[in-house]
């Protein structure tokens, strides 16, 4: 059944980036799709000013898409920057000025996945400081997120395009996911299964999925080589889709791929107009 049997949205920053941030929801919802997901939008700012939040609120809702994922402030996406919450001095501050910015801003649209970037390795700076800093960060963001009835979403990248991360594999994002919901005693720690950086590190992806997808809170795609829509490298997405559904998974997959040299709204072909509007 691959693509036909799943619910799809768009991730707002990296695909119609030809457009102003607070123009996207509609040209998503233009393209036929019902649910959008975002990185968190201010780069610069992990506290933006309520005009700011408030004119993004009131463009999802004019453009009567669904916000079903967000990303906590991470940094510089896409760029060398992979993360905050790990990261001794100002970035943890900054991640932690962030937790109930972004829990509340999710909470205004009904969503319900918020997404906690790890963070690089640090030079200088003992890796296992990183770690116990980070589980203590994220024992924040999970708590806001149960307040808010959401999940906290743990993603593993990959080590070529991100190689001081630590989590470029789906056991150590599992592995941490554990440890968060050991912490809090909530259980809403969840695996993030992005397919595509799991490919670029060579991970065996049916197996992955026949392990984790009852752990897994959301998955995203981009084909490889290229991270393109589907069809423009060599994974069988529509396959590993269905092994998914076959699992158990029934859950959001998000579109995190790149358009290439042509405008975003014409890099769906691949996904019939029918199967884009789910909320």
């Amino acid at each position: 059944m691959g693509f036909a049997a799943q619910r799809f949205n768009v991730n707002l920053s990296i695909l119609f980036t030809e457009l102003p941030l607070l123009e996207r929801p509609a040209a998503a919802a233009a393209a036929g799709f019902g649910a959008v997901e975002l990185w968190w939008p201010w780069v610069g700012s992990p506290t933006p000013e309520r005009s700011e939040l408030d004119a993004l609120k009131k463009a999802i809702e004019a453009a009567g898409v669904r916000l079903t994922g967000l990303n906590f402030y991470a940094g510089q996406l896409p760029g060398p920057d992979r993360g905050a919450l790990s990261i001794p001095g100002e970035e943890s501050e900054r991640f932690r000025a962030n937790i109930d910015v972004a829990a509340g801003f999710a909470r205004s649209l009904g969503c319900t996945a918020l997404n906690a970037l790890y963070g690089n390795r640090v030079e200088g700076v003992d890796p296992a400081e990183q770690d116990a800093l980070a589980l203590e960060n994220l024992t924040l963001a999970a708590r806001a997120a149960d307040e808010i009835g959401a999940v906290l979403l743990i993603e593993a990248l990959n080590k070529p395009e991100s190689p001081r991360y630590p989590l470029v594999s789906a056991p150590a994002a599992v592995e941490v996911v554990d440890r968060v919901n050991e912490a809090t005693g909530l259980g809403n720690a969840r695996f993030l299964m992005d397919l595509y950086h799991l490919s670029m590190n060579g991970e065996d992806l049916p197996s992955v999925i026949e392990r984790y997808a009852s752990r897994t809170g959301h998955v995203q795609i981009a084909d490889n080589p290229g991270r393109g829509a589907p069809g423009t490298g060599s994974l069988p997405l529509a396959d590993l889709l269905d092994g998914l559904r076959k699992a158990g998974y029934d859950g959001w997959v998000g579109l995190e791929y790149r358009a290439g040299d042509r405008p975003s709204g014409s890099a769906f072909d691949w996904l019939p107009v029918e199967q884009r509007a789910a909320r």
